[in-house]
């Protein structure tokens, strides 16, 4: 109940701001997993606030997450809990900088419980249409910490009445201290590995829908997603993932539909070509 009780007094005292183009969300996820040696299907719920005080923007996101898993091997059904906090400054010449932190409150089964995850960022807006930012994020779990470095540009143009993002985006993920317990057993014994991984996201609005699109290659292990608000903190390396998505505001109400594809190894046990398929289904609310 403590847990629960942080993320919403803090969401209670970010609200206490005069504000500007703030936001309250709220979401729920299936998960479904096929050739999955541990995993066959999941939700996800998730509640989150974006509030905006002048220069400065508070983010804040809690999430609950159960998966049922295969029994044996594992001996009871996963539960997991995190936060996210990111705090973010807009100077007058272009120039933003942003600290972020994610803490996995509660993970029933993988090692990675209690794991904390740090991060700074900077961006500027070289002009109207392309905007620059780079982060650096270090997590520290109990039986290995990870450095990910992240690089993305965005391009913005308008085509008619359609207004369109471009964002292309790099992730460099190294694994230090690592033991082999946790990844794959015919893992190098040296003390770290690293991954690549980049992606190609698209988003587009006409009017009052919108529309969007991403598409992963290479492969990522332990990775920091979305700015700092996605964590996967279980030994799944993914080499590929797509996602698409269909949304429309209604007012300042806004309804979107997500579906995510990926394509993971399961480790230590070197189980390849595990599906995982995630419907997400978004409300947001600006104020």
């Amino acid at each position: 109940m403590k847990k629960l009780l942080l993320p919403l007094s803090l969401a209670t005292l970010l609200s206490a701001h005069e504000v500007v183009h703030s936001s309250a969300t709220t979401y729920v996820e299936s998960r479904e997993f096929t050739n999955s040696k541990q995993k066959t299907d999941g939700k996800v719920i998730g509640v989150a606030a974006d509030v905006h005080d002048e220069n400065s923007a508070y983010r804040i996101t809690y999430e609950y997450g159960e998966t049922n898993t295969i029994q044996p091997p594992l001996t009871k059904d996963l539960r997991v809990q995190k936060l996210f906090l990111q705090y973010k400054y807009e100077f007058e010449n272009g120039v933003s900088a942003r600290v972020n932190y994610a803490n996995v409150l509660e993970d029933n089964i993988a090692p990675t419980a209690n794991g904390q995850v740090f991060g700074a960022g900077v961006g500027y807006e070289l002009n109207k249409k392309i905007v620059l930012n780079g982060a650096q994020y270090y997590s520290l779990y109990d039986d290995f910490k990870v450095y990910q470095s992240d690089l993305k540009v965005d391009y913005k143009l308008k085509i008619a009445q359609v207004g369109v993002k471009f964002t292309a985006l790099g992730h460099y993920i190294k694994l230090k201290d690592y033991s082999n317990k946790i990844f794959n057993p015919n893992a190098p014994t040296e003390a770290d590995s690293s991954y690549k991984t980049a992606a190609l996201k698209m988003h587009a609005h006409y009017k009052s829908y919108h529309f969007g699109a991403a598409y992963y290659v290479g492969s990522r292990l332990f990775g920091v997603m979305d700015d700092g608000f996605k964590l996967q903190h279980h030994a799944m390396e993914f080499d590929k993932t797509y996602a698409v998505g269909f949304g429309k505001s209604f007012s300042d109400f806004i309804v979107r539909v997500q579906y995510v594809y990926q394509r993971a190894t399961e480790l230590p046990q070197n189980n390849a070509n595990v599906e995982v398929q995630n419907i997400r289904v978004i409300g947001n609310y600006k104020f």
